[in-house]
């Protein structure tokens, strides 16, 4: 399970350090893909077995959403590993479809790890904050 917010820097070949635990738990190689916010766009960072898992979902839709998400997320793949130093390089057309610039926020969602824009993710955050804050913890039963 992957958890924590962490910041980095995406250095001028576009890669960038996942923490340690991240690294461990991802394995050898695994997948970086376009994220699932369509209004405010990041990466999606996932294991061999969990993309793989994802693509079988897709699979079983009917054709013509399944053809949708296959060019949102399986089209756009790459299976990367880290180098020597733990860093990921992140593919060109990918850090450009989610407006990377230098400062970054990585997140572990769970089963997946996301990657944002830091300015991005500022103003989501915002947002979800003002409009489903308060409706999250009435579904949570909090």
């Amino acid at each position: 399970m992957f958890t924590g917010i962490t910041y980095q820097s995406m250095d001028s070949k576009g890669r960038v350090i996942l923490p340690q635990k991240f690294r461990e738990e991802l394995g050898e190689s695994f997948y970086v893909t376009n994220g699932f916010n369509e209004k405010y766009r990041s990466l999606q960072v996932m294991s061999c077995q969990e993309f793989d898992s994802l693509r079988t979902q897709i699979r079983a839709l009917g054709a013509a959403k399944a053809l949708k998400l296959q060019y949102i997320l399986v089209a756009p793949a790459t299976e990367t590993t880290f180098n020597s130093q733990g860093r990921v390089q992140i593919p060109q057309a990918l850090r450009e479809g989610a407006g990377f610039k230098k400062d970054l926020v990585v997140l572990g969602m769970d089963t997946r790890i996301e990657i944002w824009d830091k300015e991005t993710y500022d103003e989501f955050m915002a947002q979800t904050m003002q409009e489903s804050f308060a409706e999250a913890l009435e579904l949570l039963r909090l």
